[in-house]
């Protein structure tokens, strides 16, 4: 295939030229042309490699049935893979690349595959790595997976979303969609109508085609000059619909900027519109389908209407002197109207017995060689077809007798169309085969027909009767059915079916004999139809091919289900807003800009961005966690924990409420005294816990963990509007109303006691789990003595505005004893050292109080609580249940959270005994420490076991859960 400019080219505007950049060389095309127009104008032939073999591949289609041209665009954090080159319109600029090609396009080593090819068949990967271990082989296969490569910046694009509603939603801009669209508009409904691409027209414009007595481009110009005139009527271009749902929703992707140069761009590059419709018509056309014959994948194989499409809309000639292959008329009135754009067709060869006499004597007027009753045996070429052989087919479809080479540039193939039916099935709409055609067509489906070629009605005339409601069902032109040529039985092995994947005809039929006869299996087995292209040009080959196996009628066999979205949708516009603060706004600490001053790393913590530590010069994250755990373990230490839940509940009955709520019993808790507790859901299962403080016989604080403090408000709420309306209790969530600082370490009370206060802090007077009222600093002050450290340990809080003014005043006091401030890693290093649970590192949707060392709070209870009885349902009761645990590593290296522990001897068996839940580097201990939710674990104590961690079995012990003052002696200093 040498391509070259000739006249016309509707879309193109030759007075702009546009510079882009391919394969690392420069070139030059037209504002309006697609990187695959412009590419094969300038005489380019190879567009990539396939995904398994890595075979030459060029462009065959002119649209999003593309397997072959899938290019990677732009570069760094611009950068986006596995484009259709037909789908990407050009700009000044443009960089794009082949994918899966390696060290380069010309040369590509991974194409060495192409060689075993007979060893590397459908499905060889299930067959093949599963001895000695899957493991060995999972590295290098991931490494060859995929085709394009991901990002790895930052999208440095933006995306909006939006909703629409309209009595009338038209999806596709062709003659088809613009018809429905005026007829609906001149009713006065409000009419949106869409279509994928960058113009309207469909594959009609830039035709000679006639229509209602205007050339082709005429008609289209007056219908949309009269739709844009109409106030009750949108039109959007570049707008694709991407799939269809119940009660009228559409999703739309319209690119609002992917046209434009990167520096010209503004605003959001794409849109997600979700359309909700009274009425949805469907014109969204048909696909092309190839024709399966060996070597049909040489670049310069293609599809004959995409080879039209690109001399209509570009003025591009795919081939200078092509060979046309079809079993229909389309391809037909494509070599006639390529051979008056200057192209030499060098045959026609129809698999039809008797083609329409009007075609082989115009064939025949303008001296093209015919060869009816006949099809392609064989392309010849490597990076570029230079020959096709053809011969003649029985009545079987099996080619016989000698075959005829014939020089060409070129093969233009048409094996039928097939209506683009995919919204219509994702809507729930049947599908039924037109023999003539063979083609799924859609059944009818209220609220939403389909039109023109998308209901396999492929007359113009037709097409405008049925979108103004009165147009009938015709027959159509039967096509000869073509699903695999070859001259025995037996499908070719390099006749391919899906390009992208390298299926062949030979797949599918080891996927029959091997008894996967399932289309669903079919494309699992041979991934048939599973490339980005969705099988728009395979599909119905490989369905007709496995129908031909089987001997059973294609209507058996089915289709694939449809499934949203009908092309790839970028990952963002799906995510439009809803990202970084967009999704969950991250909330800031009453101190945050201390800490930025102070030098913190901040990082977000259960939606707040807090101080993960505080690195000093020349110091790594890791020695500044050691340094703070130590400076509160030896000295003292402050941390923020403002963003600890803090719910007031007050009133008569707030006692009984929250005996309801917690496993603990709170209504014997004194004033001015803290508990700590645990709730449960109703599954029994442990959902939050935290301190609970007494602060007067009717009004009580609920503390909650960080990310829990609206979740537990709500459920407070919920069972008092709900299930308990009897109860007298008002609550309210206060945790932004209060800051909270606190301080730890054995020199925590003197740094306190340095501070004017009107508060008591000695021993006796301020014991551990108590809470006081105040001022310290001259602020209002509540202050708890409760821990999470196990040091000494004061949480203070202070209303939210008088934040720095507490810690101003506790850094000056501290200064003098060595005051450190401490992140949130330390805390964490702190509290696995003391074995207390930390709520979902600890849990997961299965912990029940029982597993954690409850059993006996929950014996002791005897009102009932929230939970309750699940606890004692048979399974919550069982020998064995997952514990938790502490585990000593026996070579004293750190082990990584979520590695899993199995008993000696039992390393092969599936599954695992539990696994490492929190786990840290302990400077107190100079050891790894770890807690770990193992089966039986309390009975398990002292056993040694195996950890499975980051690829190499370990040997560990299983230990008590505290590793340091397990008396808690410095708690009560």
């Amino acid at each position: 295939m040498s391509g070259a400019r000739c006249d016309g080219g509707h879309a193109i505007d030759r007075s702009r030229p546009v510079n882009f950049r391919w394969a690392g060389r420069d070139y030059a095309g037209f504002a309006g042309d697609t990187l695959a127009s412009a590419l094969l104008a300038n005489g380019v032939r190879l567009f990539g490699r396939s995904f398994k073999y890595h075979r030459p591949r060029g462009v065959i289609a002119a649209g999003l049935d593309e397997p072959n041209a899938i290019v990677q665009l732009e570069t760094g954090a611009n950068t986006i893979p596995n484009l259709k080159a037909p789908y990407v319109e050009l700009y000044e600029g443009l960089n794009a690349a082949p994918v899966n090609a390696w060290p380069s396009l010309e040369f590509d080593l991974m194409a060495v595959n192409g060689l075993f090819k007979r060893f590397i068949p459908a499905a060889f990967y299930y067959k093949t790595f599963m001895w000695p271990n899957w493991l060995l082989f999972e590295p290098a296969i991931r490494k060859a997976a995929g085709l394009g490569r991901a990002p790895e910046q930052a999208d440095p694009d933006s995306y909006a979303q939006a909703s629409a509603r309209c009595d009338v939603l038209v999806v596709g801009g062709g003659l088809a969609g613009l018809a429905a669209a005026l007829e609906h508009g001149r009713a006065g409904r409000s009419v949106l109508i869409v279509t994928g691409g960058a113009h309207w027209g469909g594959r009609l414009a830039g035709g000679a085609d006639v229509i209602e007595g205007a050339n082709a481009d005429a008609w289209i110009a007056r219908a949309l000059a009269e739709l844009a005139a109409l106030p009750n009527v949108t039109l959007r271009n570049r707008t694709l619909a991407t799939g269809s749902y119940d009660h009228g929703l559409v999703s739309l992707c319209e690119r609002l900027t992917d046209h434009l140069p990167l520096a010209a761009r503004r605003g959001p590059r794409q849109k997600l519109w979700r359309v909700r419709a009274g009425r949805i018509i469907l014109a969204t056309g048909a696909f092309e389908r190839p024709l399966v014959f060996s070597n049909n994948d040489v670049p310069g194989v293609m599809l004959a209407g995409a080879a039209l499409a690109y001399r209509r809309r570009h003025g591009v000639l795919a081939a200078r002197n092509p060979v046309i292959a079809t079993n229909n008329d389309s391809a037909w009135a494509a070599a006639f109207e390529l051979a008056d754009a200057g192209a030499t067709i060098a045959a026609i060869a129809d698999a039809r017995p008797a083609p329409p006499e009007h075609l082989v004597a115009e064939a025949k007027r303008r001296g093209i060689a015919v060869f009816t009753g006949s099809a392609p045996e064989k392309a010849f070429g490597g990076k570029g077809v230079h020959a096709v052989a053809i011969a003649a087919l029985d009545g079987a479809g099996r080619l016989t007798g000698a075959a005829q080479r014939i020089a060409c540039d070129g093969v233009l193939m048409s094996g039928g169309w097939s209506p683009a039916v995919h919204l219509h099935s994702q809507s729930g709409g049947k599908l039924a085969l037109d023999p003539a055609l063979q083609s799924f067509v859609p059944q009818s489906l209220s609220g939403a027909p389909s039109l023109g070629a998308a209901a396999g009605d492929f007359s113009i005339a037709n097409t405008l009767a049925t979108a103004r409601g009165a147009g009938a069902k015709i027959a159509n032109d039967p096509v000869r059915p073509l699903w695999s040529i070859s001259r025995g039985d037996d499908p070719h092995a390099d006749a391919w079916v899906d390009l992208q994947n390298d299926v062949t005809a030979g797949d599918v039929a080891l996927a029959a004999r091997e008894n996967f006869r399932s289309v669903e299996h079919l494309k699992r087995y041979t991934t048939l139809g599973m490339a980005s292209d969705q099988g728009k040009t395979s599909n119905v080959n490989g369905i007709g091919i496995l129908s031909d196996l089987l001997g059973r009628p294609i209507p058996e066999i089915g289709t694939t289900r449809f499934r949203p979205p009908y092309d790839p949708v970028t990952l963002g516009v799906f995510a439009g807003h809803r990202i970084g603060d967009g999704l969950h706004a991250r909330r800031r600490l009453a101190l945050a800009a201390a800490h930025e001053a102070a030098g913190a790393k901040m990082e977000e913590y259960g939606g707040w961005m807090r101080p993960v530590a505080y690195p000093r010069a020349g110091e790594s994250e890791d020695e500044a966690i050691a340094r703070e755990v130590l400076a509160v373990r030896n000295a003292v230490g402050l941390f923020e924990a403002s963003p600890l839940g803090k719910i007031e509940v007050k009133g008569p009955d707030a006692a009984r409420l929250l005996d309801r709520i917690y496993v603990n019993t709170v209504s014997t808790l004194k004033p001015g005294r803290c508990r700590y507790g645990l709730m449960l859901d109703e599954n029994g299962t442990i959902f939050d816990d935290g301190i609970v403080t007494r602060l007067a016989e009717d009004h009580f604080l609920v503390g909650t963990t960080s990310g829990h403090a609206v979740t537990v408000a709500e459920r407070l709420e919920e069972w008092l509007q709900c299930e308990w309306i009897d109860l007298e209790v008002v609550t309210q969530d206060v945790t932004g109303c209060w800051a909270v600082l606190n301080i730890a370490g054995p020199l925590a009370r003197t740094v306190l006691e340095g501070i004017e206060s009107d508060i008591d802090f000695g021993r006796e007077a301020f014991p551990h789990m108590t809470h006081r009222e105040g001022r310290l600093a001259g602020l209002e002050a509540r202050i708890a003595r409760v821990s999470f450290s196990g040091e000494l340990s004061y949480e203070i809080a202070v209303p939210w505005r008088d934040a720095a003014r507490l810690w101003d005043a506790l850094l000056q006091a501290g200064a003098p004893h060595g005051l450190s401030l401490f992140g949130i890693e330390a805390l964490m290093t702190l509290r696995i050292e003391k074995g207390f649970l930390h709520v979902g590192s600890e849990t997961d949707g299965a912990t029940q109080p029982q597993d954690v060392g409850f059993a006996g709070a929950l014996a002791a209870k005897k009102s009932d609580h929230v939970g309750r009885r699940s606890t004692s349902r048979p399974d919550s009761v069982r020998d064995g249940r997952r514990q938790l645990v502490g585990i000593a590593m026996a070579d004293g290296r750190p082990v990584e959270p979520g590695a899993h522990i199995v008993r000696p001897g039992a390393e092969g068996e599936i599954g695992s005994d539990g696994w490492i839940t929190s786990a840290a580097w302990s400077p107190t201990l100079s050891a790894p420490v770890a807690l770990a939710m193992i089966d039986g674990g309390f009975a398990r104590l002292g056993e040694d076991v195996r950890v499975w961690n980051l690829g190499q079995w370990r040997e560990a012990r299983v230990v008590e859960p505290c590793r340091y003052d397990p008396q808690g002696a410095r708690l009560n200093v």
